[in-house]
């Protein structure tokens, strides 16, 4: 059996156990055992299947077995954890994948077990040894990550080590991380308990992590956990600690945020860069850099500098930027991306330590320099950057030599490191330190998914929904008005109209007399192209408030949109009611009497916007087509001319080459026509599809049909040149 079966073969099972297919995943079951030759699971199974065997009879039979529910979980769990175990042993043999691979070279030191590890951890720690800690601390890592369930001595001492209050606390947050990577690969009750421990101590650093390693989990395992009460039991409990609500609150918008990285990423490529490029240019001749001397310096700026920046649009993107930052966002990715091949990045285990300035890799250097020293605790404050982007910056400036060096290294004064803390200060207030640390948790593991050399042979979360409160067992706790409104307006504000959509109609299940919700639902339907289903919110809210404008407003579009512009013009007119200078919403009551082929009604409202607004032209291409299709065709001239001269598209030249024709204008209409199809880069086909359209209302102005093939032939002729 090659790998691939292995995994396909696994898929079905935990495929028809998570359908509670017991049957179906018991055949699947014995073709793994038997492909991957793991005969000694053989028992096992066959003690499974006699025992379900044995309660499909009873209850065959009719006999009530009070202990029947718990039978069929266990079976459950335990047909699971086999299908878990036959795998991991089938792949240790054979896999590539690192994970599998370090799996094996582990189980060859039988003598390494975690209590030794942490007794051995401990002492270095005790000793101030910091090169042997980490490498025990990283060796325990691994350990943890490639583990199968583990035993009961097992979890007493991983326990310990993330108790301890005398190790470090890097200890406890790779321990935690270690966890929460080795369920993403295989799932231990055991381990998930642990996180539950983790989750109550009080240090933030493991807290926050633990918690991110449980709402993982769950995720992960959704379709598992209705067959494990105690997680549930477990859950309750941790919830009962203060704050809990808020916290996980703040995991899940942290994890919404985190969606928005690549758009950044994309926008910093696309935008931001090729603009400030564009700007260096024009920067360097007003500065005159040839001419520079840096002994003449001077605090002033010029004012010009300042005034290319303003009048480009870099500033308010750049102070956009600024916004994201201070909301969480994360901005930096696109910085550091590149900045992840030291070799301190080839350790898994390094993509999630904290950072800090005890790592050997700055201690054995720069222990006798203060400036240093201060620059180390300086990054450490730095909220805005999460912890693999500090080692990524500290390690870069390793790179230049030393002078250079120095010279970077001494802007990181004391003012500096004040401006940091003010920072961060900042940040605890707005985001507290809870979401500060989350957030930069966060952003460590996206880094990991996305950038470690061997990171695809990770399931990448990241491209989950990630929509932790949709889970049944979280649903509980984040089910009230309050959480659920602040998460679907993060979902709305990011434009991620689906997922803010669940939420909304889940809380129109208990209210169904608040506007404003069914506005939303209506503006999510809306924005993933439901007009009806839009509609129908829009109507509803419109029911229960009837003075909102933007609803009445809404209402009439979708109608437009829908072409019932009878019905759209009913709301227009309600629109207009109440706001009867809108000049918007009377060119909108314009188009619909067009399209209702009212074209004098249409007339007399694309004047009055013409009238009002004098420093716009929108009114000019309606007034034209309906003076053309009222047969008014000097008047249409008029205002094509005007069209004509201030940046036309096709479809306005076409027009104009219509209404030269009716006018008898055939020269007129073919200069026209020949423009439109040169703003169309010269494609006659794109040209002639919009002309045909347009053939009823030709027919109308008067022109013969038989004319029309001739004005095509014309047309190509006088392209070609052979017609002037």
């Amino acid at each position: 059996m090659t790998i691939q079966e292995i995994n396909k073969t696994y898929a079905r099972i935990t495929g028809s156990l998570d359908s509670r297919e017991l049957k179906n995943a018991f055949d699947f079951l014995q073709t793994l055992i038997s492909g991957s030759r793991q005969f000694s699971f053989q028992d096992k199974l066959n003690e499974l299947q006699d025992t379900y065997r044995y309660m499909l009879q009873y209850r065959s039979e009719g006999v009530k077995d009070p202990m029947q529910e718990t039978i069929y979980q266990n079976l459950l769990i335990s047909a699971y954890e086999v299908s878990d175990q036959i795998r991991q042993a089938a792949l240790t043999g054979d896999s590539p994948l690192s994970y599998y691979s370090r799996r094996r070279t582990l189980q060859l030191k039988h003598n390494v077990t975690f209590k030794k590890l942490y007794t051995q951890l401990y002492t270095h720690a005790d000793v101030g040894d910091q090169v042997k800690y980490e490498t025990e601390l990283s060796l325990i890592f691994n350990k943890i990550w490639v583990s199968g369930f583990l035993t009961p001595e097992d979890s007493v001492s991983i326990r310990k080590i993330i108790e301890d209050e005398v190790l470090p606390y890097t200890a406890g947050c790779q321990v935690v991380s270690a966890l929460m990577l080795g369920l993403q690969y295989s799932f231990d009750k055991e381990k998930l308990f642990i996180l539950f421990d983790a989750a109550t101590l009080s240090n933030d650093q493991i807290r926050v992590r633990a918690l991110i390693g449980i709402l993982l989990t769950l995720y992960r395992y959704k379709k598992r956990l209705t067959i494990y009460p105690a997680i549930e039991d477990r859950l309750a409990l941790l919830a009962e600690r203060p704050g809990f609500t808020n916290d996980l609150k703040t995991i899940i918008l942290r994890f919404i945020l985190s969606r928005e990285t690549e758009k950044i990423t994309r926008r910093l490529q696309e935008e931001i860069i090729p603009e400030m490029m564009k700007l260096g240019p024009k920067l360097n001749k007003k500065m005159n850099l040839s001419d520079f001397n840096p002994d003449q310096l001077g605090d002033e700026m010029n004012p010009e500098w300042q005034n290319m920046l303003a009048d480009s649009s870099l500033e308010k993107k750049m102070m956009e930027f600024s916004e994201l930052q201070q909301e969480g966002v994360d901005v930096m990715h696109s910085t550091f991306v590149h900045l992840k091949s030291f070799p301190f990045f080839r350790e898994l285990s390094n993509w999630f330590l904290p950072f800090t300035p005890e790592h050997s890799l700055f201690g054995n250097r720069y222990s006798q320099d203060n400036t240093e020293k201060q620059i180390l605790d300086s990054m450490t404050s730095a909220s805005f950057m999460c912890n693999s982007d500090k080692y990524s910056l500290f390690f870069s400036m390793l790179q230049l030599p030393k002078q250079p060096r120095k010279m970077v290294m001494s802007q990181f004064d004391s003012q500096a490191a004040e401006m940091l803390q003010q920072n961060k200060e900042k940040l605890i207030t707005k985001r507290g330190e809870f979401g500060i640390i989350a957030g930069q948790y966060i952003q460590d593991l996206y880094r990991f998914f996305k950038l470690y050399p061997m990171h695809p042979e990770f399931t990448d979360i990241f491209k989950s929904g990630l929509d932790f409160h949709n889970l049944d067992i979280i649903r509980p706790y984040i089910s009230d008005e309050e959480s659920l409104i602040t998460i679907a307006e993060y979902y709305l504000r990011k434009n991620y109209f689906e997922d803010a959509l669940v939420i909304y109609n889940q809380l129109t299940e208990t209210n169904r007399e608040n506007d404003t919700l069914f506005q939303k639902i209506g503006y999510c339907k809306q924005m993933t192209d439901d007009l009806q289903g839009a509609l129908e919110a829009y109507l509803y809210a419109d029911l229960l408030n009837p003075d909102s404008k933007w609803t009445i407003r809404k209402i009439a579009g979708c109608y437009r949109t829908l072409k019932q512009p009878e019905k759209a013009l009913e709301y227009y007119r309600r629109y207009e009611e109440l706001s009867p200078d809108n000049l918007s919403v009377q060119i909108s009551i314009g188009h619909c009497y067009l399209e209702l082929r009212n074209y004098t009604e249409a007339l007399k409202y694309y004047f009055k916007v013409e009238y009002l607004d004098t420093n716009s032209h929108r009114a000019w291409r309606p007034i034209a087509w309906c003076s053309f299709l009222t047969g008014k065709y000097d008047q249409a001239r008029n205002y094509y001319h005007k069209i004509v001269e201030n940046n036309p598209n096709m479809q306005d030249l076409l027009n104009a080459g219509h209404t030269e024709w009716a006018l008898q204008n055939v020269k007129g209409a073919i200069n026209y026509y020949k423009k439109a199809i040169e703003i169309e880069n010269g494609e006659f086909g794109k040209f002639r599809e919009q002309f045909m359209q347009d053939i009823p209302d030709l027919l109308i102005a008067g022109i013969e049909e038989t004319e029309v093939p001739l004005m095509m032939d014309l047309l190509r002729y006088s392209m070609e040149g052979n017609i002037i």
